[in-house]
């Protein structure tokens, strides 16, 4: 695509470079109401299967960008969603463990019920540096590895188009970092389960301009339930 300068100089075509990130299909642990940490999760619940299932899908029909290279985090529910959706890329998948969500460290495995009692209040947005729990990631050393490891993954691939299987918080980083907004508060996001996320630039510099293309593209889920209810709601 041709571009102009600031000086409104035409410059070369520069290849596109598309970053779609999915998050995971619904998983057993927030079925269950557990923080689910590298520890606990056990994968995909029936409902995130048919979500990753209907992604499949929509890439099978043919109707999204063609796709040239998938990583995903080492996490069972973003592996199988990723395995899902190769069903209908074909592809060498990349696993990479800095793509997992926040390391909850102690915290693994706890009911959220309890978590407040045992570790505070995970929402404050007053102190970056407070780990989750002991042993645990503050938003600031999960906003560093999240930075890094995208910036290895489109490093990567400038020039060509690819996806990320990720999680909710690995979404929330890439819109602050890429978008050059602030790191912390100021909005919340409610990524949807196996939606899409889609950033593009035409700039191979090395502060490249991104811009959103969509978000929360969950057009192929319609017809299934939002969530899977708790036992005995």
């Amino acid at each position: 695509m041709r571009a102009l300068t600031s000086r409104g100089v035409l410059i070369a075509d520069q290849p596109t470079t598309r970053l779609t990130l999915v998050r995971h299909g619904e998983s057993v642990v927030t079925v269950d109401q557990v923080v689910g940490g590298p520890e606990t999760c056990s994968g995909l619940s029936p409902l995130g299967f048919d979500q990753a299932a209907c992604l499949r899908d929509r890439y099978r029909a043919g109707h999204e960008p063609a796709i040239d290279a998938l990583w995903v985090s080492t996490m069972p529910r973003a592996r199988q969603t990723a395995d899902a959706l190769n069903e209908a890329l074909g592809l060498d998948v990349n696993v990479d463990v800095e793509l997992e969500e926040r390391r909850p460290g102690d915290a693994d495995g706890v009911r959220w019920a309890d978590y407040s009692e045992r570790f505070g209040d995970f929402r404050l947005l007053d102190n970056p540096y407070r780990p989750l729990a002991p042993n645990g990631e503050s938003q600031a050393q999960f906003d560093l590895r999240i930075g890094q490891a995208l910036d290895r993954v489109i490093a990567a691939h400038r020039g060509t188009s690819v996806v990320v299987v990720c999680h909710a918080g690995v979404i929330d980083v890439a819109f602050r970092q890429l978008l050059r907004l602030r790191p912390t508060g100021g909005f919340w996001l409610s990524t949807k389960n196996t939606s899409l996320t889609e950033f593009v630039t035409d700039d191979d510099g090395a502060r490249p301009v991104w811009r959103l293309v969509r978000y929360n593209d969950a057009a192929h889920l319609s017809g299934l339930p939002d969530k899977t209810e708790p036992a005995g709601a």
